[in-house]
C-alpha cells in the first residue's frame, strides 16, 4: 500500500514506471510521455554525475536512477513548492544517496556554487514562448509550460556553463522550434550529435524531438530511426519500439 503521509491536499500519489512512487501536484504538469522518453534517450553513465534542469516532480531524475544511469543527479528546480515535493519523493523512494534537490534558477547556477562541473545535463524545458498559447490559471503550470523564468537560450547557456568540456546535454522539445533549439545549442558550443523525431502514429506529423549535444564537439549529427508511439490512429496499442521503452527504460538504436 502507498503511504499518503507526505501528501498535501493539492497533491496526489501515484505509482509509475520503474515502480516509482510519485507525489504530483494536481494542478501541475503530471508524469507523461515526455519524461519517459527523455529518461530513455539518456545514455548510461553510471560513474558520472548529472543535473536535471527544471526538475518539476523529479521524475526524470528518478527514472534515470532507477536504471542506475548515473552515480548522482542534482534536480534543479526554481519553485519552492516543487522542491518540497522533490525532497518528499526522494524520501519515499529511498533515493537519498542518489538524488539531491537544488532550489535555484538555472540562469543563476554556477559550477563554483555547486562545487564542480557536471558530466551530463538534461532538461524538459518550457516549450512555449511567454505570452503564447492559452495561459493556464494555475501559475505553477504556466511556469512549467511557458518561458517565463528562462527561454531555451537561457537553458542552453546555463548547460554550457555548468558542463565539463566534452559533457553531454539532453533535451526534449517541440519540432516546430527545432531551429531555435539547435541555434541556441550551437551558439554556446553544444554541438547537436543525435536527433530522434517522435510521431504519435504513422499518419501524424512529429509531436516531439529528442536531442543530444556535446560541449566542444565537431559538427556531425546522427538522425536516428523515427520513433512511432502507436500502431494505429486510434492510439489503442503501442508499437514494439514504444513498448520496449516501457519495458526496458531505454531506446533501441
Amino acid at each position: 500500500m502507498i503511504d499518503n503521509t507526505f501528501v498535501l491536499p493539492d497533491e496526489r500519489l501515484d505509482r509509475v514506471n520503474e515502480n516509482i512512487i510519485l507525489i504530483q501536484k494536481k494542478n501541475g504538469l503530471t508524469f507523461g510521455t515526455d519524461a519517459l522518453l527523455l529518461a530513455a534517450f539518456i545514455r548510461n553513465n553510471p560513474k558520472k554525475t548529472a543535473l536535471d534542469f527544471g526538475a518539476g516532480s523529479g521524475i526524470v531524475s528518478f527514472l534515470c536512477m532507477a536504471r542506475r544511469k548515473f552515480r548522482h543527479v542534482g534536480a534543479v528546480e526554481l519553485q519552492p513548492e516543487f522542491c518540497s515535493l522533490i525532497e518528499r519523493n526522494i524520501r519515499l523512494n529511498h533515493f537519498e544517496q542518489k538524488v539531491s534537490c537544488i532550489n535555484e534558477d538555472v540562469r543563476l547556477l554556477r559550477p563554483d556554487a555547486l562545487g564542480m562541473e557536471s558530466d551530463v545535463i538534461f532538461t524538459n524545458p518550457p516549450y512555449m514562448r511567454a505570452g503564447s498559447g492559452k495561459t493556464n490559471f494555475h501559475t505553477i503550470k504556466t511556469m512549467a509550460r511557458h518561458e517565463i523564468c528562462g527561454n531555451i537560450e537561457d537553458f542552453c547557456a546555463a548547460a554550457e556553463r555548468n558542463l565539463k568540456f566534452g559533457g553531454l546535454f539532453y533535451a526534449i522539445y517541440r519540432p516546430d522550434r527545432m531551429a531555435e533549439l539547435f541555434s541556441a545549442m550551437r551558439s554556446v558550443c553544444l554541438e547537436p550529435k543525435r536527433l530522434l523525431m517522435v510521431y504519435p502514429d504513422i499518419a501524424s506529423p512529429p509531436s516531439l524531438l529528442l536531442t543530444e549535444g556535446k560541449k566542444g564537439a565537431n559538427p556531425g549529427l546522427k538522425n536516428m530511426k523515427p520513433l512511432i508511439l502507436y500502431e494505429n490512429i486510434a492510439h489503442t496499442s503501442y508499437t514494439k519500439d514504444f513498448q520496449y521503452i516501457y519495458d526496458h527504460g531505454d531506446i533501441k538504436e
